[in-house]
């Protein structure tokens, strides 16, 4: 339970998150509604910290704000994307967006009264959490990531590497006059066909 400080950063990161969260649907400029993405992502990282899952937070900052976020708002400012011409079609798929939300909330209220019901639950599971003052969160979940889900963990990274070069390869686009390398060209070059000597006679050029 948060006291003093800790609750008035609690309720200041908490309102300054669903203000921002609020802009990021209703601004009319794309790029204004990623930088209010962007203020969401700082805010809830400093819930995370208040919550004492330091890990979590940094991870939040880490991934999310430098790279996604950040992603995002260049290839929105580069792509020159309509969105107006977006938004026209947008009602049409109202109906599912509404059953989808009703789904979500329903799995997450039956998540929370779940565990609201039976607190319990929490000293039942395979590798209890260890308290703070034995081992931090960071280290904590390292020991299970490299130790027990050290495979899992690999087969993530392998995974996501593919995805990586499959988008890359979908998205390539050979565009005439440009100028590009041939690796297996280069690869197989020899002295014999990499120099060419020419005799130039006095006072003539190539």
């Amino acid at each position: 339970m948060l006291t003093g400080l800790g609750a008035i950063f609690f309720y200041l990161f908490a309102f300054v998150a669903v203000a921002a969260a609020l802009m990021v649907i209703s601004a009319r400029n794309p790029v204004h509604s990623v930088l209010f993405l962007i203020l969401v992502f700082f805010n809830a990282a400093g819930l995370f910290l208040l919550a004492g899952a330091e890990f979590l937070s940094l991870i939040l900052l880490i991934v999310y704000v430098g790279a996604v976020a950040v992603l995002f708002l260049f290839v929105v400012m580069m792509l020159d994307v309509d969105f107006a011409e977006l938004k026209q079609g947008a009602l049409q798929y109202a109906p599912v967006g509404a059953l989808v939300g009703l789904i979500l909330a329903a799995e997450l209220i039956i998540v929370l009264g779940g565990y609201g019901f039976s607190p319990q639950l929490a000293s039942t599971v395979a590798e209890p959490m260890p308290s703070l003052a034995e081992r931090q969160n960071t280290a904590a979940l390292g020991d299970i990531l490299y130790t027990d889900y050290v495979f899992f963990f690999q087969i993530a990274g392998l995974v996501l590497l593919v995805a990586m070069i499959g988008a890359i390869v979908l998205t390539l686009r050979h565009r005439p006059h440009v100028k590009r390398q041939n690796i297996a060209e280069q690869v197989a070059r020899t002295p014999a066909t990499a120099i060419e000597i020419r005799k130039v006679k006095t006072g003539e050029g190539i």
